[in-house]
């Protein structure tokens, strides 16, 4: 098919053939009041190659982020991507490909999601994991509404330690829904007020969401959380990270109902801010409720393995009020790179990635504590991330790291008033010990 533009002979025929005499007659029935009325001034066109040295030269206005080395969290982390990753995305049936609609065409994408949800079912220790959210926070909300229909309840309680965005969401999903969100702050340490959590939750209660590690890096005491949800009935829903879950507890195993969290660190760039992966599972329980849809294995009658959308409780596929959510897709493209990620590395090669980025972050935290006026947020146990205490304005320690080629810092003032002064720093297996070294001089400078 070409895509060449049209000529003058081509738009002359199709015009005949509508029985018009000029383009604008289209758009005689529309209103001439929400008409232009006034040619567009543009600039004539460019060659492709004149056209891709303006858009160079627009770009350099941008400072490129492989120049700058980034040490930012709080939601999306840089970490190191296989070539393999971007080698099979990009291969034309899977980069091209909308999405499986008729499972006798789809066998590839069917099989990758199917994939996928193994593998998520695998990391989070949960019985059964659905084809992928839109994002961590969409799936943090999906999971509030989940809760609310399993137990016919319309109370969530949310620690305020959950990623804001995430927050900000089931907010407004929850608007729409008559659900009332309450939040629960931390002791001081960066983890759950327990007590606090306790007088919150009670039997009108239908979800209890923590992150594990949270928005500040901490480790959670999240078995305990999911005792005093479970003691009024509710469901834990645990917000969690998909790397750091190669080194800790998974959520099936210390209590969590529902596992949801982002997905961007499974080998998806930062990309200026999406688009990322959400991911969704649950115990079995609770399959019949999950939103989006599932992908299972199967076998034809010739008894060679086949794979089919299994269960599709969308609005697109059911009457409306007995869907279990309005999602209208997954990511599918996206959680096929993260199933490549995965499979690219195994477990022992996650494990690994987890162990350096554990290790290094420590190592950084413990320098950058040392200096004078710094000191580390908070005294719990931590994964990768972590919050610091700045002895100068968070702009100032800010503009000097950029200075410095590094990105890093997320300005905690800005989502909690109440830890002004405090930046967040996430070291992962893609920085070095050279990177952290220059971390730690420019945060000395900015702090003399």
């Amino acid at each position: 098919m070409s895509y060449l533009a049209h000529t003058a002979d081509d738009r002359r025929r199709m015009l005949e053939r509508l029985d018009v005499a000029d383009v604008s007659d289209l758009f005689a029935d529309v209103p001439e009041s929400v008409r232009l009325g006034r040619p567009l001034r543009l600039p004539p066109g460019l060659s492709e190659a004149a056209l891709v040295r303006r858009m160079a030269s627009l770009a350099e206005a941008n400072r490129g982020t492989d120049r700058l080395v980034c040490f930012l969290g709080g939601g999306a982390t840089d970490r190191f991507i296989p070539a393999l990753v971007r080698e099979v995305v990009g291969r034309a049936e899977f980069l091209t490909a909308y999405t499986p609609y008729q499972a006798e065409i789809s066998q590839g994408t069917l099989q990758a999601i199917w994939e996928f949800q193994s593998m998520m079912a695998e990391l989070t220790g949960m019985d059964v994991a659905q084809a992928s959210m839109y994002d961590g926070a969409s799936a943090v909300a999906e999971a509030a509404l989940l809760a609310a229909s399993a137990t016919g309840r319309s109370r969530v309680v949310a620690l305020r330690s959950v990623d804001p965005q995430s927050r900000a969401v089931l907010r407004t999903y929850a608007a729409g829904r008559g659900l009332e969100v309450v939040e629960v702050g931390d002791r001081g340490d960066g983890r759950a007020d327990l007590d606090a959590l306790a007088a919150a939750v009670d039997d009108a209660t239908c979800a209890v969401i923590v992150a594990d590690p949270n928005f500040f890096g901490v480790i959670e005491a999240a078995p305990e959380v999911a005792e005093v949800a479970h003691r009024h009935g509710a469901l834990c829903v645990a917000q969690v990270d998909p790397v750091a879950l190669a080194v800790l507890t998974p959520p099936g195993e210390w209590g969590a109902d529902v596992a949801v969290g982002e997905g961007q660190p499974l080998g998806i760039p930062l990309a200026y801010g999406g688009p990322y992966l959400g991911f969704f599972a649950v115990r079995e329980a609770l399959v019949r409720r999950l939103p989006g849809r599932l992908a299972g294995a199967t076998y034809d009658a010739r008894g060679e393995r086949g794979f089919a959308l299994t269960f599709q409780t969308r609005e697109q596929h059911i009457r409306r009020e007995r869907a279990t959510s309005n999602i209208c897709t997954n990511q599918a493209l996206l959680a096929l790179a993260a199933s490549v990620y995965l499979a690219s590395l195994g477990p022992q090669g996650l494990r690994e990635a987890a162990e350096r980025s554990l290790a290094l972050a420590h190592a950084a935290a413990r320098r950058i504590a040392a200096l004078p006026g710094y000191r580390l947020a908070n005294e719990a146990p931590f994964f990768d991330e972590f919050a610091v205490r700045a002895p100068v304005p968070a702009e100032r320690v800010q503009a000097t790291l950029l200075r410095h080629g590094l990105l890093g810092g997320s300005d905690l003032g800005e989502d909690y008033p109440e830890r002004r002064g405090e930046l967040l720093f996430a070291v992962t297996e893609a920085r070095t010990e050279e990177e952290v070294d220059r971390l730690v001089a420019a945060l000395e400078e900015a702090g003399a």
